[in-house]
């Protein structure tokens, strides 16, 4: 009873912890802090790793070897960037080496919608662009994908995207603006198109413009 008693506290101080302090913890010998810091990033890790498998069983697959190889290698983070960033770019790796050999044109743009009047003509022009910007998708380079994807998913800064690709934060940009102009060279000048929306994210505005910040 007293153990039981004495694990509860220890529990509940570790789940106030950031994960610096969670990551100290393991390296010290508390181990079940790693499945604090697996509960606090699991469902993030999961949505980035579907992005790019598009295929739940993948995406399941690739978090749970980056989380195996985080606490393999957790003594190599020495505070050279957040866990979180450090995970993702396992993560990011990981999931390229998935992708490896796969056939392209597998990656599904989810729930495209073009946000205009619900009129027959404009709902099947609608359709053909939701396809066509699939299918660009599908043809982005990995790295700008992967810039696409924790810039507008994951709403992570071009620091944290430079960290996570492993380049410096001008390249980190360049390879977002890259993604965008190819997507908004797919919708090109149709005015009567204003919003590009994947699920409850604002990927483009204005003609597939957005403002990225400096």
């Amino acid at each position: 009873m007293g153990g039981s008693e004495t694990w509860i506290p220890v529990i509940e101080e570790l789940n106030a912890k950031e994960d610096g302090e969670l990551v100290a913890a393991v390296l010290a010998g508390q181990r079940d802090a790693f499945s604090l810091l697996v509960r606090k990033h699991q469902r993030g890790l999961l949505r980035l790793a579907i992005k790019f498998t598009r295929d739940l069983a993948a995406a399941e697959d690739v978090a749970q070897e980056a989380f195996l190889k985080a606490f393999e290698r957790l003594r190599s983070l020495e505070g050279q960037c957040s866990f979180r960033s450090w995970l993702y770019q396992i993560a990011v790796n990981t999931a390229k080496n998935k992708l490896r050999g796969r056939r392209e044109g597998q990656v599904d743009c989810e729930k495209v919608i073009l946000a205009v009047a619900p009129t027959a003509e404009i709902s099947l022009r609608r359709e053909v662009i939701a396809r066509e910007l699939r299918a660009e998708v599908d043809r982005l380079p990995f790295r700008q994908r992967t810039a696409l994807v924790l810039r507008v998913y994951e709403n992570l800064s071009f620091k944290e995207i430079a960290e996570i690709m492993e380049c410096p934060y001008d390249t980190a940009k360049a390879n977002f603006r890259h993604a965008l102009m190819k997507l908004k060279d797919v919708v090109g000048d149709r005015g009567d198109l204003r919003t590009v929306s994947w699920g409850t994210d604002e990927l483009i505005q204005n003609q597939v413009m957005v403002e990225v910040d400096a």
